[in-house]
């Protein structure tokens, strides 16, 4: 189908754009990190290692420089104080949002760019793109 190779190309583009620069001190792959323990709180640096596919040793390398910016935090789990968990620190969250807020300003100045009818047409496929991601979590 044209339009799913169309828009795959542009959707990989535009996320690449959007995760390309350093923000608020930390790469786009930080980035992510912090992202995945947001919404994971508690995850293992085993857990991101087999996510990212690297060594359990490279990712505690990672995350012991997020950990030394004050970005993270390692936490014995309540239920098996063998297992370490990671959480965000309140500066964690606070970069998070700064990020949040470049990345919308950035998409927010290019969107400007775009003629009224142009624009019209991206914000009419914002709702069915967001519910294919939906539809995506629900086979997940």
């Amino acid at each position: 189908m044209a339009v799913a190779d169309s828009l795959r190309s542009t959707l990989i583009r535009l996320g690449s754009a959007l995760r390309r620069e350093r923000i608020a001190g930390v790469s786009p792959h930080q980035v992510g990190l912090l992202v995945a323990i947001k919404y994971r709180p508690g995850v293992t640096v085993g857990d991101l290692a087999a996510d990212d596919k690297v060594s359990t040793a490279a990712m505690s390398k990672r995350i012991t420089r997020l950990e030394r910016d004050g970005l993270v935090a390692r936490t014995p789990s309540e239920a098996d104080r063998r297992r370490i968990g990671l959480t965000l620190t309140d500066e964690g969250q606070r970069t998070l949002r700064r990020v949040r807020s470049r990345r919308t300003a950035w998409l927010a100045t290019r969107l400007n760019a775009l003629t009224h009818d142009e624009l019209a047409a991206v914000e009419a496929a914002a709702e069915p793109l967001a519910r294919l991601l939906e539809i995506e979590k629900r086979r997940a």
